[in-house]
């Protein structure tokens, strides 16, 4: 027979508590373990432009269901109604060149004296080669023959050296490198070959820093003007100055486009430049703490950010909760296209239908949602006011995706140039105010290279 082993009281306490510990810690990883295959299922199972926040670029094994929009069933191309665009011929074009025949091809009798019947024409539309023109500014000096005193002429203020660049070549090179993203390698190339035109890399910094100065006026008529409006969109996004990590914040309306370069994401930048009050507008941003913390009439959340975390949720932890409010929030834009001036005035009856629904979706025990899931739910409990606010408003936006097309020029220059290497910020910060100027011209239907012209005439002054 086996010895029978006898332990004492107290080492069966200790066994017993050290069992009872195991069958705890058992419990809790088989917790984290759920938890991080679901935390693995949104990572891996979908984690794209469609279902989150992630670039398009970034997509692995892209398809054609990278887009939140539905098939509009329209043909591509141009749709009817729409006025198309050709070249037309000129009643005085500015040289001229005849083809007559000089034989005749059937029996070769010689037609060089015999007058044309008629002609038929076509048009050739061309740009000639351009070269550079001089002006020069002549100060004469004279003498009063009454008091003997010499008398200057004076140049203009934008003459100020024996010899300089004029404000063409200086709007160009706004235009170029701030607008169409040109490195400025290729802007010397752009002159050298175009124009014959020899012009360094620091020179182009020059004008550059030139015309960041001229635009400070228009820039701070922008802001001021941006702060009185109706409805604001705000965004930021992230780059490098020196090989430090910076923020181009932008804000904008239908008709203006404010953008500033600033070291820090957070809400002092808002308050340096607006003292974080809108109260006189209807402020749509996405769920950053800092842009939810502005003082405004009301907020609109980005239900294009909305809709890709429901995606997220709903395709990759099959949660039916998020089907549900997605399905909730396409309808309310749906609603949205329909609604008439008068609708704002006296909301119709399916926008009180659609705020009980989303009340009550709220209203649900979400205790046992993914953690994720839960942040996305507590963080519309808290903003609830924010949600619907588009069906209030006409020129309430649902989404911020005007902030994002007008930031995402910044995205585009930092693909080509990697970043600002100019001391202290000052090429984010010029490109900011070239950047915002133009963005503004443009939603104005003006041309672009006749404002930075203009910008290049006036006098510059010396920045504060």
């Amino acid at each position: 027979m086996e010895e029978l082993i006898t332990i004492s009281r107290k080492e069966y306490e200790d066994l017993k508590r050290e069992n009872s510990e195991l069958r705890a810690e058992i419990v809790g990883l088989r917790v984290l373990v759920g938890q991080l295959q679901d935390t693995i299922a949104l990572l891996k199972g979908g984690k794209n432009s469609r279902s989150s926040s992630t670039a398009p670029s970034h997509d692995i094994g892209r398809s054609n269901k990278v887009s939140l929009r539905a098939p509009s069933g329209k043909k591509s191309g141009g749709q009817p109604g729409h006025v198309g665009h050709t070249l037309e011929l000129v009643d005085t074009p500015d040289e001229i060149i005849d083809h007559a025949p000089v034989t005749c091809h059937c029996c070769g009798n010689d037609l060089a004296e015999v007058a044309s019947q008629s002609f038929t024409r076509r048009q050739v539309k061309d740009i000639p080669p351009v070269l550079p023109i001089y002006t020069e500014h002549r100060s004469h000096l004279k003498v009063c023959p009454f008091c003997k005193t010499e008398n200057s002429g004076i140049f203009p203020d934008t003459v100020v050296a024996p010899i300089q660049y004029g404000s063409n070549i200086e709007a160009m090179t706004g235009y170029l490198s701030v607008y169409h993203a040109v490195p400025y390698a290729r802007i010397t190339h752009f002159f050298r070959d175009l124009f014959q035109l020899n012009i360094s890399e620091g020179s182009i910094d020059n004008f550059l820093d030139n015309l960041g100065n001229k635009a400070t006026s228009a820039y701070e008529t922008i802001r001021e003007r941006i702060k009185s409006s109706d409805v604001v969109g705000a965004d930021e996004t992230g780059c490098r100055v020196n090989g430090k990590k910076y923020w181009f914040h932008v804000w904008q309306t239908p008709n203006l486009t404010f953008i500033v370069a600033f070291v820090s994401r957070g809400f002092k930048v808002i308050e340096e430049l607006f003292d974080g009050d809108f109260s006189q507008s209807y402020y749509v941003s996405d769920c950053w703490s800092s842009q939810l913390k502005v003082k405004a009439k009301m907020h609109q959340l980005c239900f294009a950010h909305l809709l890709r975390d429901l995606t997220n949720f709903a395709e990759n932890l099959g949660s039916q909760w998020s089907v549900q409010m997605k399905t909730l929030f396409k309808r309310a834009l749906e609603l949205k296209k329909t609604m008439t001036a008068d609708d704002y005035l006296n909301p119709p009856q399916k926008a009180e239908q659609l705020n009980n629904e989303l009340d009550a979706l709220l209203q649900t025990d979400y205790s046992k949602f993914h953690t994720k899931e839960q942040a996305f739910v507590k963080r519309l409990i808290k903003n609830r006011q924010g949600i619907f606010t588009f069906l209030t408003h006409p020129l309430v936006p649902p989404d911020n995706n005007a902030s994002e097309r007008a930031i995402r020029n910044v995205k585009v220059k930092m693909k080509v140039s990697g970043q600002f290497r100019n001391s202290a910020g000052k090429g984010a910060d010029r490109y900011a105010k070239i950047r915002s100027v133009i963005d503004t011209t443009i939603k104005n239907g003006q041309d672009v290279y006749a404002a930075l012209v203009c910008m290049a005439n006036c006098k510059k002054t010396e920045p504060e």
